[in-house]
């Protein structure tokens, strides 16, 4: 083997390089390896790009990778698939074929999947004579590698803010941290800590305070685009990493949220039921889109029809309008603008707390993202209503889970279940918007009083009557976010109604339910799996928390509240102490489930190339 290949190999984090004439050859130098060794089989004759090696040996989120002339292996699973293929083909394989490339064949063949990733301007072949010697190394010599991995390291599809304000700088700033060691987590978690630095300067609610504020939340935001392009450009995936790297988005901006509620509660302005209102709104708004995105995804489940003219002609009017107009530059950043992603929401708010006041900035964000809520919804509601083909028993499932219900419903949907499949095919998203609309109203209107509690139990009745159907209609997937707005608008309006000291922690407790809720769609879309039954189970359930508020809120006000709306009655430190219990618990619950599942469980390694702009 070449010397520079040899270094190349080294490079990229393989300390022993042994060598082999054939398959047979390969075969015995397997039989030593260890389960937990990632192995490379590279032909000795291989010209290419030290990068495209590293895409195709290195990449921790498949099992096998390869690009012509080189295989790499990792697990035990996929060594012993390589070890069987070696076998096979000893004393077999065809000389006209590198060895690495029928092995990977090989592996394909007996239903081991083999990664091969897109080198575009990569070179990686494996010449056979010296006219394609003369030329690979000619294209080696043509392309400028670092350029290229700079530019692989931003992700593909993203908002026009982080495309065109961020990611022409960061990417060097990745390169910078991996150059010096750096780990994408230690990047995510000094996002974090600078966001919370961030939301604490809000808090001074002075001026000097704001405008540090809102440098802060931008330079927490380069980060967090850094954690990302530094994975891709050292190919650093990891499960925790995707975990850490998707909940700390959320908490980061809810912290700041709170910081601007503390900052206008110190000079007078109370404000917290804006912050909560806003996070509720995010919440509901990213609960449409994973949602649609799970009860969407049977496409990307059935390859052999993914892409095709068969496919196309199947999607919805709405849909196919949508690819007409990506084929105009402009109107696809006007369109990432308008849905007001992460980038420019950040930017935003950070520019509006610089400037202006708390108030302000939560206001013009719930007006912001209000609009931005409304064009999504709308968009998925019409892609549904004339969608040509049928939802999946797999989409239906995954939407269930997204409604997070609980032991009551568990046991009242087989009851209902004569009665929900009487009822029309609309039924689901009607039931679900009636309960959301309908249960924040009667807290409002009754808090503390046991009607309030009967509310509270016939929003159980809808939950259970919507679990009931197999969640396949047009628009069922809206029942997910529906229910996320009832729960956490009738915590808001407990609050508002009964005591408004107490949005504080209504603001706590909203924020452990929806890490519960955000968790378990990360964990949805990293293929692993709805969360455990007894989890769900242990924290009630949407409706089932709705009832246990309710009445908590009942019992502590004697069914009789008294005084204005928001007066601080006698029932209103317990309020207070209950909804701080209730959080605690609750985030004491899933979190210590959620860092058990994510860092000791058995998930893939993932990061988000979907493109999807939170």
């Amino acid at each position: 083997m070449p010397a520079v290949l040899a270094a190349d190999l080294a490079d990229l984090g393989f300390d022993r390089v042994l060598h082999a004439a054939d398959a047979g050859d390969v075969a015995a130098l397997l039989a030593e390896a260890g389960p937990a060794e990632r192995v490379a089989v590279v032909d000795a004759g291989f010209v290419g790009h030290r990068h495209a090696l590293r895409l195709g040996l290195t990449d921790p989120r498949y099992p096998a990778g390869a690009v012509p002339g080189a295989l790499a292996v990792a697990g035990a699973p996929a060594l012993d698939a390589l070890r069987a293929a070696a076998r096979r083909l000893a004393g077999t394989a065809d000389a006209a074929t590198p060895l690495p490339d029928a092995l990977a064949a090989a592996l394909h063949q007996a239903g081991t999947p083999v990664q091969h990733p897109d080198l575009g301007t990569l070179v990686a072949t494996v010449p056979g004579t010296g006219d394609e010697l003369a030329a690979a190394r000619a294209g080696v010599a043509a392309v400028d590698e670092e350029a290229v991995r700079l530019r692989r390291a931003v992700k593909g599809r993203d908002g026009f803010f982080t495309t065109f304000c961020v990611s022409p700088y960061s990417r060097y700033l990745a390169r910078w941290c991996a150059r010096r060691g750096l780990t994408p987590n230690q990047v995510t978690t000094a996002s974090l800590v600078t966001a919370l630095v961030a939301a604490a300067s809000a808090a001074t609610a002075t001026r000097p305070g704001f405008v540090a504020a809102g440098v802060l939340l931008l330079l927490s935001f380069v980060l967090d685009c850094t954690d990302g392009q530094l994975a891709r450009y050292s190919l650093r995936y990891s499960t925790v990493g995707a975990w850490l790297d998707a909940t700390f988005d959320r908490a980061k901006e809810y912290a700041f949220y709170a910081g601007l509620a503390i900052a206008g509660a110190r000079t007078g302005d109370h404000v917290w039921a804006l912050a909560l209102a806003a996070m509720v709104l995010m919440t509901f708004r990213h609960s449409v889109d994973f949602a649609f995105m799970a009860a969407d995804q049977e496409t990307a489940r059935n390859p052999a029809t993914a892409g095709t003219k068969a496919q196309a002609a199947s999607s919805s009017p709405t849909a196919q309008l949508s690819n007409r107009l990506d084929r105009l530059g402009w109107t696809v950043w006007a369109r990432r603008i308008i849905v007001l992603p992460i980038g420019e929401r950040w930017a935003l708010i950070a520019l509006l707390t610089a400037l202006t006041t708390p108030r302000t900035t939560l206001t013009v964000l719930l007006v912001g993202c209000g609009l931005a809520c409304c064009y999504t919804t709308a968009g998925r509601v019409l892609r549904s209503v004339n969608r040509r083909r049928p939802r999946t028993a797999q989409a239906a499932r995954e939407v269930a889970v997204l409604t997070d219900g609980g032991p009551l419903a568990e046991l009242l949907a087989p009851v209902l279940r004569p009665v929900a499949l009487r009822l029309p095919s609309l039924a689901v998203p009607l039931l679900a918007a009636v309960a959301a609309a309908g249960m924040p109203l009667a807290a409002y209107g009754l808090g503390g009083t046991w009607a309030a509690v009967g509310a509270a139990a016939g929003y159980v009745l809808l939950g259970s009557l919507v679990l009931a159907r197999r969640l396949t209609g047009a628009l069922d997937w809206l029942a997910p976010a529906f229910f996320r707005a009832g729960e956490y608008l009738t915590v808001l309006a407990l609050a508002l109604r009964l005591d408004t000291a107490a949005l504080p922690a209504a603001f706590g407790l909203v924020a452990a339910v929806a890490y519960h809720h955000y968790d378990t769609v990360y964990r949805l879309r990293g293929g692993t799996g709805a969360p455990a039954r007894w989890l769900v189970r242990a924290t009630g359930g949407q409706e089932g928390r709705v009832l246990l508020v309710t009445l908590c809120a009942a019992l502590v006000y004697g069914g009789a509240p008294t005084g204005p709306v928001g007066h601080e009655g006698p029932g209103a430190a317990a309020l207070q102490g209950v909804l701080v219990a209730l959080a605690a618990v609750l985030a004491l619950v899933v979190v210590a489930e959620s860092i058990h599942f994510w860092v000791f469980g058995d998930a893939t390694a993932e990061h988000d190339e979907s493109g999807d702009t939170a």
